[in-house]
């Protein structure tokens, strides 16, 4: 058994459903879980309706509307009869949603995966009834009755021993009708039957939860880049892609912000020796990237994560005294309180430096901050990862940069910048 997940850019439209078909004619006669994300930027969409329902701006239901004639344009240019019954299925959906907004809006996370869930059961729903149509045999899999959670809305932690027993059961017993089984990714359900999320961008994270539970042969995570590229190729026209990555340095670049593959993917499959495969959904006979045990690109390849619109906070106590483990565990719980992760930390005999996302939440965080210790900072910066690097590939990076803060590892070296007035 093989596991694939597509993303939302791999199923966004007609045109994509069906290349996403073709890819797994290609296939037809592998066992293959296929997970799927929600079309296109739906996601997006169903938020700012859980934005409008709580915030009670008025417009949840004409965002409503839009998002449905999306999926009806799709369904219509797929499904040539319009009595199909997957325009029923996609209707209860929209009711059930309705039924959402009719209610007073209760805790924000909450509502968030209430709603947001049916974006992975609109895109599976249709893309099922689609292969089915055009034969391409299929069972649809309603991921909620399998991946069992806490109640952590938005950020749902898996019980592993539940989850493992359904979906052992479950699967084994769909595979007894035909060789595809098509689930959702991202989400999940209590033992209360209501929905949950894995995090943003967490269907790589259910591909790589099914993979283990089922002792699955690889995943493949079609996406609309060759591979794994080195850099992003909005930044470094330069970018290439990397052969091969070992499960350590993909984990490492998705901690440091490739956006290539979810943070919590590679774990679950490095417990089991499962490889990773990254392919194009537009190439889907080409190679791609492999990730696995003691897989490398030799030489190494430098690699390159940058994140822009950064903050530098830097903290000292007002009395001039030492930073010593007290204030710092007092800092971690006021940002950890806050919600603001920190993408880099450095601390000095007086002082403790943090780069951080720029976000409204800061500015709350920073005078709460204030009462204690003296805090100074910087807006607009670039922070800089490079995996793997060489002097010659930090000296060619902050040409025409002034360098704020700098820390290096044996093998990571990150650069917090600022531009130089032209």
């Amino acid at each position: 058994m093989r596991i694939f997940k597509f993303g939302g850019a791999s199923v966004k439209d007609a045109e994509a459903v069906k290349n996403a078909g073709g890819i797994l004619k290609l296939h037809s006669q592998d066992k293959l879980v296929v997970v799927i994300s929600a079309m296109g930027k739906v996601t997006n969409a169903l938020e700012k309706i859980v934005d409008a329902h709580v915030y009670q701006t008025g417009e949840a239901q004409s965002q409503l509307d839009a998002l449905k004639n999306y999926h009806l344009q799709i369904t219509s240019e797929l499904f040539s009869d319009a009595k199909h019954e997957v325009h029923n299925k996609l209707n209860n959906y929209f009711v059930e949603i309705e039924w959402v907004l009719e209610e007073p809006p209760r805790e924000y996370d909450f509502v968030y995966d209430q709603i947001v869930s049916f974006g992975e059961l609109l895109s599976t729903t249709i893309v099922s009834e689609w292969l089915n149509e055009n034969e391409v045999a299929n069972q649809w899999l309603d991921v909620r009755d399998c991946l069992i959670t806490d109640n952590t809305y938005r950020e749902g932690k898996i019980d592993w021993d539940l989850s493992t027993g359904l979906f052992q059961s479950r699967i084994n017993e769909l595979f007894t009708h035909s060789n595809i089984i098509i689930t959702q990714g991202f989400i999940g359900s209590t033992t209360e039957n209501f929905s949950t999320t894995l995090g943003r961008e967490g269907s790589d994270y259910s591909a790589a939860i099914i993979a283990h539970i089922m002792n699955a042969e690889s995943v493949t995570i079609w996406k609309d880049v060759p591979g794994v590229l080195n850099a992003d190729p909005k930044h470094f026209s330069d970018a290439q892609k990397l052969i091969q990555l070992s499960y350590q340095d993909a984990i490492e670049l998705a901690y440091y912000g490739a956006s290539v593959i979810h943070p919590n993917t590679i774990k679950p499959l490095e417990n089991k020796n499962i490889p990773l495969f990254v392919k194009s959904f537009n190439e889907p006979l080409s190679n791609g990237t492999i990730i696995g045990k003691d897989l490398e690109t030799k030489p190494l390849i430098p690699s390159f994560i940058v994140k822009s619109s950064q903050v530098l906070i830097s903290i000292s106590v007002k009395n001039f005294s030492f930073i010593a483990e007290e204030n710092l565990s007092e800092i971690f719980s006021d940002f950890a309180a806050a919600g603001i992760k920190l993408n880099l930390m450095q601390n000095s005999a007086i002082s403790f430096s943090v780069c951080i996302d720029d976000t409204p939440k800061k500015d709350l965080l920073i005078e709460k901050l204030k009462v204690k210790y003296k805090v100074k900072y910087n807006s607009d910066l670039q922070l800089y990862t490079i995996r793997h690097y060489y002097p010659s590939t930090i000296e060619a990076l902050t040409v025409g940069k002034e360098i704020l803060l700098e820390q290096k590892s044996r093998t990571t070296a990150q650069l917090i910048t600022k531009d130089l007035p032209k």
